[in-house]
């Protein structure tokens, strides 16, 4: 791997760092595309249909806001960096609805951070990545690890 082909790296991610991911404007028109495509349900799909729902309106999938979290993702770091992938989320939480004409605030903060105790050219960080609308509100929370290279293999950990 080329030292130099990367912004980030695992050194990159200091414990307590938060990372702005952007904002997003969820659409009516955007909301029930991806309903269409991913998750066929009415209160996704139909405005009218919707509003007899315990969500009383039209909503966005969870997973059309994880997917839009990801592209946050992937435009803040993960596209610049030496990211080796993930091996999943835990505590996916879909905390608030977001709703036609909400605009949605992603950031990334890291959690926890070690190096790899069988290849010292890697490293772990644990991030929670989670969003706010307008209001301040919490609408989704995950968290999960992400493997990353780094930029100085076998280096003392604390020092970065």
């Amino acid at each position: 791997m080329d030292p130099l082909a990367f912004d980030f790296y695992w050194e990159d991610f200091p414990v307590g760092q938060v990372r702005a991911m952007g904002r997003h404007r969820f659409t009516e028109d955007e909301i029930v595309a991806f309903a269409r495509q991913y998750d066929r349900q009415r209160f996704h799909l139909d405005p009218e249909s919707a509003r007899d729902t315990v969500f009383g309106g039209l909503i966005a999938s969870g997973w059309h806001t994880c997917a839009v979290a990801m592209r946050g993702m992937c435009d803040a770091y993960l596209s610049r960096s030496a990211c080796l992938g993930s091996p999943g989320l835990d505590n996916l939480q879909w905390l608030k609805p977001v709703r036609p004409g909400d605009e949605i605030a992603f950031r990334a903060r890291v959690l926890e951070s070690r190096p790899s105790t069988s290849k010292p050219d890697l490293g772990l960080t644990k991030f929670l990545w989670d969003a706010v609308n307008g209001a301040g509100e919490q609408v989704l929370a995950m968290e999960g690890w992400q493997l990353f290279a780094r930029r100085k293999p076998g280096a003392d950990a604390s020092a970065r």
